[in-house]
């Protein structure tokens, strides 16, 4: 009997509908935590707000057969009455088809019939009735989408995406070089017209479309389907290379683990007598250098040499993908938790070192050579270039991480909110990292020139048996034959000068493993601030790891190119595949490699990318419509402002960026540091031919596909399959925001400056769907 009973309620529960959710209920839901009982895909997840199934889930009427069986067989067996396969803000049911599903409705009511076996992903109710979501998606069916389980998981996973180790290792470097203070004025002003408006942008069509960067983009138009492809290979070249930085910080994080630290000084080779003598390359550099280059790297002495892999390295890289993979087997089931430490952890580190920092002496050197102002500066066009692409590459724009954390997000998200908030927060994390690291300089620089005038004093003193000394009087003719000696010991003397030991600093890896941990070395406790330092490196480039993968996962996933693979499977293919192939990272001339990648392979296609957002949004999807879905989903439309930089000013801004660097290159022309292991310094050195082919495939292997996909299709060749857009409930949001107009009537300066009809239509817009029906059901 109770396999008997179980059967009515299987075949009971296929029969519930959609129904319009009320006011009250719709608050309920967004206000309310519903948990979740565990089921085979989704194993003790809450879903918060309207996350819940009962309110944001993709699809559209029930897709099985046997519910398309029955809707017709209950409407009088008719097939012209059957119930749609999929709901859409585009093409919505309109009161008669709504009617006539309701009615077909056991006791001819729109009431809800659920058993307990189905009522996993539709949460409960506060009397503890099943609530059954408007998309009626059968949960066995595959197709629901996966939800952040709390907004805070959400925000401190895009705040990690977006926070990553640009903020502690260039953005300083840049501010110091680009007119210290006066650096942060183009920085925030390429933050209001650049970083701001693409967060927003990408929040926001990742919310309403609730597709990865492919789906998203090839939605708005089949011909613009090759944005999120050109995404999605950008995102899986950085990946690539990006784990190496991890692998480095795990190798300097184990190292760490010993007194004295291994860069602390030289080795020394030991002879049979039992003296020794210094290594020569250290000696020429310093032990921090050495360490980098020759114990850490063995680096090769130009690109074209290769030398036998580094195993240290090439372990550290496998732990490092392992650990990317542990983190992410779940989808943001997992790392939705993992960002609770790997976000909030940097942060606590920072906090930890700027007490120290504030402490230490030289401090106030370091400070001042970081905010004091070169106006004159701003006049160079290098300081702005460098501040739009910083601003551009620190907040991870067109990589597609932002837009697939959004589609995982509520409708009824505030996504304006969540733009505001990540985007200053990288902003005052840059500013708050550049005063910790500045004031670690400082003290090295202070400590180093001190050193050089007690060196100084020392070598005086040995020669003269004095320090007071004048420069003048050992340069002075009266001297004679000594005077010509004197000149010849001063000339060897070292040269100190705070200045010049301030302007050192290095970007990138050489401020990270060189200058830093040559001041930790002079440090009190120098094993556990190194302990620290390199947590906090591996916890912020392991979070933007997640993210640049993210947005390749779910590309993949939403393309359906492997339907039958488990996410986690696919993730550990993943993985492992990008674990073999940054193996090259690992040899001697592998620094060299990751420099070009790290230059190129996400330089210039990413700008070209975000360039071509902003087109699809304003041009295409259609600026009025993207404003009319903003207000539905956050309460408030965005303003002039805002939709004047996505049309006008924020392409501009890109293509003017993406001119300037290639005129840069062919100027100045493009090359990379080699160590000189006879000097014990670096030398600059172009890329040879085969390099710079590389270099061209890597910047033309994303770009070119937005324009392949478009040509394709305008051949008739459909290399992306066509998809149902994901339901979006755009009657329940008006209800539930009180927005009385069905239609934004435009303003004056909106149709002046956007071109914008009274009928809603747009000018030089290509509109989505060219069906009457969905065109007029738009909001």
């Amino acid at each position: 009997m109770a396999n008997v009973a179980q059967l009515i309620r299987r075949q009971s529960s296929r029969e519930l509908l959609r129904v319009p959710l009320d006011r009250l209920e719709l608050r309920e839901l967004q206000h309310r935590l519903l948990p979740t009982p565990s089921d085979q895909t989704n194993v003790g997840q809450a879903l918060y707000g309207t996350t819940n199934a009962a309110f944001v889930e993709d699809g559209g009427t029930p897709s099985s057969s046997s519910q398309q069986q029955h809707l017709n067989s209950g409407s009088g067996g008719t097939s012209s009455s059957t119930a749609r396969n999929r709901l859409t803000s585009l093409d919505r049911i309109d009161e008669k088809e709504e009617q006539h599903i309701n009615g077909v409705t056991p006791g001819g009511t729109a009431g809800i019939i659920a058993s307990s076996s189905d009522c996993d992903n539709k949460g409960v109710d506060v009397e503890g009735a099943a609530i059954v979501g408007p998309s009626g998606v059968d949960p066995s069916s595959g197709d629901e989408r996966e939800n952040w389980d709390s907004k805070l998981s959400f925000l401190l996973a895009t705040i990690g995406y977006a926070v990553g180790l640009g903020n502690v290792w260039r953005f300083p470097y840049l501010a110091q070089k680009n007119g210290g203070g006066a650096f942060l004025i183009p920085y925030a002003i390429m933050l209001a017209v650049e970083g701001l408006p693409i967060v927003f942008l990408e929040l926001a069509i990742g919310q309403r479309l609730r597709k990865g960067a492919i789906g998203v983009w090839a939605q708005i138009s089949p011909y613009l389907g090759g944005i999120g492809i050109a995404s999605t290979v950008v995102s899986f070249n950085v990946a690539l290379y990006y784990n190496t930085i991890i692998a480095w910080c795990l190798y300097y994080l184990f190292q760490s683990f010993q007194y004295p630290l291994p860069w602390s000084e030289c080795p020394k080779e030991y002879f049979e007598n039992g003296s020794y003598a210094i290594n020569m390359e250290c000696k020429q550099s310093s032990p921090t250098q050495y360490f980098w280059y020759r114990e850490t790297l063995d680096i090769s002495p130009d690109i074209n040499t290769t030398q036998s892999f580094n195993w240290k390295i090439t372990l550290c890289l496998f732990i490092a993908w392992l650990l990317a993979y542990l983190c992410m087997a779940k989808g943001i089931a997992s790392s939705g938790k993992v960002v609770y430490i790997t976000a909030t952890f940097p942060y606590i580190v920072l906090i930890i070192f700027f007490v120290r920092g504030m402490t230490l002496h030289g401090m106030a050197d370091g400070l001042a050579h970081l905010f004091t102002p070169k106006w004159e500066k701003l006049a160079d066009p290098v300081v702005w270039l460098e501040a739009g692409t910083q601003i551009f590459f620190s907040l991870g724009l067109a990589f597609g991480g932002l837009i697939a954390f959004s589609s995982y997000n509520p409708v009824s998200n505030h996504c304006y909110r969540d733009a505001i908030l990540v985007s200053l927060t990288n902003f005052f994390t840059s500013m708050f990292a550049a005063v910790v690291i500045f004031s670690v300089i400082g003290f090295k620089a202070r400590m180093t020139y001190e050193k050089c005038l007690e060196t100084r004093n020392q070598t005086l003193v040995r020669l003269f048996d004095t320090t007071v000394i004048g420069v003048n009087d050992l340069a002075g003719d009266t001297m004679g034959a000594d005077g010509r000696y004197l000149n010849a010991v001063l000339q060897e003397l070292p040269v100190c000068d705070l200045q010049q030991e301030l302007d050192n600093t290095a970007s990138g890896t050489g401020l990270a493993f060189i200058i830093c941990t040559e001041a930790v070395n002079q440090f009190p406790l120098a094993p556990l601030w190194s302990v620290l330092f390199f947590l906090m490196l591996l916890t912020l480039g392991i979070d933007s790891q997640f993210g640049t993968l993210e947005g390749v996962i779910t590309s993949i996933v939403d393309l359906k190119i492997f339907p039958r693979v488990r996410k986690e499977i696919l993730t550990a293919t993943l993985c492992g595949f990008c674990c073999v192939l940054s193996i090259i990272f690992t040899h001697g001339a592998g620094n060299y490699i990751f420099t070009l990648f790290d230059d190129f392979s996400g330089n210039v296609p990413l700008l070209i990318i975000a360039f071509f957002e902003c087109i699809a949004v304003s041009y295409f999807y259609g600026l009025d419509r993207f404003a009319n879905d903003i207000e539905l989903m956050t309460g408030s439309r965005p303003g002039i402002y805002w939709m004047l930089c996505w049309k006008y000013l924020s392409p501009l801004t890109m293509l003017i960026i993406v001119i300037a660097s290639f005129a840069k290159i062919i100027v100045e022309g493009s090359g990379y540091l080699a160590w000189v292991a006879e000097a014990g310094t670096t030398r600059h050195l172009e890329w040879p031919p085969w390099a710079q082919v590389l270099i061209a495939i890597l910047v033309l292997v994303s770009a070119l596909w937005i324009p392949g996909i478009a040509i394709a299709r305008m051949f008739g060749c459909q290399p992306l399959a066509d998809e149902p857009p994901a339901w979006f409930p755009a009657d329940e949001l008006r209800e539930f925001r009180k927005l009385t107009d069905v239609r934004h009537q435009p303003s004056t300066m909106e149709k002046l400056l956007f071109c914008i009809h009274d009928d809603g239509t747009e000018g030089l817009c290509c509109p989505t769907s060219s069906s009457p029906q969905s065109k007029a059901n738009s909001p």
